[in-house]
């Protein structure tokens, strides 16, 4: 067994995972972290990281780095994604991650980053029929996965939850504003049919904070429980019942949703609309959902 460290740095979170990882790919856990720095605020308005931004992710990093030294993690691996590849500022994301971690991260491509979100998806959700579609729904892009033993064919496009909420919706909820994002998701999944033959998908597998908490929804349940979480299968009126409620809710009332994370309550309308735009789009009648994602595809990287 190697003990590894996986930090993935979005648009929206950084997460870490200490663990240790058999030669056949087992992981075990040791650490699971997750922190709301919303690196990329205001990324798709104006192509840089706020510094303000970029010290909530440092501070958040300073501990995982503290957490990673106490348990004597031998192989880390810093993976960033949509909100640094957009940032004209990316070097100083990429110095002080450095400075932190002593590697600098890698800002994978939209390829890399579906091949690690469904090298984590599937890993360990269990018996789910092939081919399968992995929907990672991220803060500034969301991916598009198809594959059986590995990925055949993959799509990452810029309709993150933050994304949407900052060009749409953080004016306000109306029927017009939703019209428009619905309209720019739509686009998206226009794309999204000429690159992958989602036809051929038997199942949907959905991941990431908008999928996992939309299945806390869904499932009543009276805290945020990831083992129940993780496996449960959503049908598609029950999305589109959920999507359509918080759309709904004053900001309020979403932060009172015994599931929610306190940094998903202004962009959960997003990230729930686009899950119930693609299932809709693509005739899903259910989402398997994972909680594990592209931070264990990091971590399963660094097998030896």
């Amino acid at each position: 067994m190697t003990r590894v460290a996986a930090i993935d740095c979005g648009t929206n979170s950084v997460r870490l995972l200490v663990a240790d990882v058999s030669a056949d790919g087992v992981l075990s856990d040791v650490e699971r972290r997750m922190e709301i720095v919303r690196l990329g605020e205001g990324v798709d308005k104006t192509g840089r990281l706020s510094p303000e931004a970029l010290e909530r992710t440092f501070t958040a990093m300073r501990g995982y780095a503290k957490l990673i030294r106490d348990h004597d993690a031998s192989r880390v691996r810093v993976v960033a994604t949509s909100a640094t590849r957009d940032a004209a500022n990316r070097a100083d994301f990429t110095g002080g991650v450095r400075e932190i971690f002593g590697v600098g991260p890698e800002v994978v491509t939209g390829s890399e980053e579906a091949h690690l979100s469904f090298l984590g998806a599937t890993a360990s959700l269990g018996d789910v029929e092939p081919p399968v579609l992995v929907l990672d729904i991220g803060g500034g892009s969301t991916e598009f996965v198809l594959g059986t033993a590995d990925v055949d064919s993959a799509i990452s496009v810029d309709i993150g939850c933050v994304r949407m909420t900052e060009r749409h919706l953080a004016a306000g909820v109306t029927p017009e504003t939703v019209a428009a994002t619905v309209a720019d998701i739509d686009a998206a999944l226009d794309r999204v049919s000429a690159a992958v033959p989602v036809a051929r998908a038997r199942t949907l597998i959905g991941l990431a904070g908008s999928v996992t908490t939309v299945a806390g929804i869904a499932l009543d349940l009276p805290a945020y429980d990831p083992e129940r979480i993780h496996g449960s299968r959503v049908p598609a009126a029950r999305v589109h019942e959920v999507s359509q409620w918080l759309l709904d809710l004053t900001y309020e009332q979403r932060a009172a949703i015994p599931v929610m994370h306190p940094g998903r309550v202004d962009v959960i309308g997003a990230g729930a609309l686009i899950l119930d735009r693609v299932m809709s789009r693509f005739g899903f009648a259910e989402v398997a959902v994972s909680e594990h994602d592209i931070l264990d595809g990091i971590a399963l990287s660094l097998r030896p």
